[in-house]
């Protein structure tokens, strides 16, 4: 598992109890042996409004990052994400963006794991690389959409 996936997860682990979680760049840099800016790929790659975030960054000595999770409607969110999701998707991000639609109750378990199986690196194999994430894209797109 890579550093950003680690990361992702342990962030998001903090953000089950009330959708709220307040970090120290350093702090988390310190307990993963990486440097801040890695904190700060993650942040604004997994992260972001699109993906149902807001992130507030105070920088200094006493500095934090606060993340919040949107809460709004079922249908208004789906759209957002599918307005959001643009040509590509790569698996990482489909499986964090399935996991916030399952913490946020927009699907059920049922739908998330078949969604995770459908846009998985295994399921798309045989798909060349290069239109892979393409391919991905449409098909999360398209699945989104039946759930309207």
């Amino acid at each position: 598992m890579r550093l950003s996936d680690v990361l992702t997860e342990y962030i998001m682990e903090m953000l089950e109890s009330d959708g709220n979680a307040e970090i120290q760049r350093r702090e988390l840099a310190d307990r993963f042996g990486c440097v801040p800016s890695q904190i700060n790929y993650v942040l604004t790659s997994r992260f972001t409004p699109e993906q149902g975030y807001v992130v507030e960054s105070r920088r200094g000595g006493g500095g934090y990052i606060r993340i919040t999770r949107i809460k709004t409607d079922k249908n208004t969110a789906l759209m957002h994400i599918i307005n959001s999701i643009g040509e590509e998707l790569d698996n990482i991000t489909a499986q964090v963006m399935i996991k916030n639609l399952l913490m946020s109750s927009i699907i059920d378990e049922q739908a998330a794991k078949i969604m995770s199986a459908a846009t998985s690196e295994r399921c798309l194999g045989f798909v060349p690389k290069p239109q892979r994430d393409r391919v991905r894209a449409a098909m999360y797109k398209n699945m989104l959409l039946s759930i309207i």
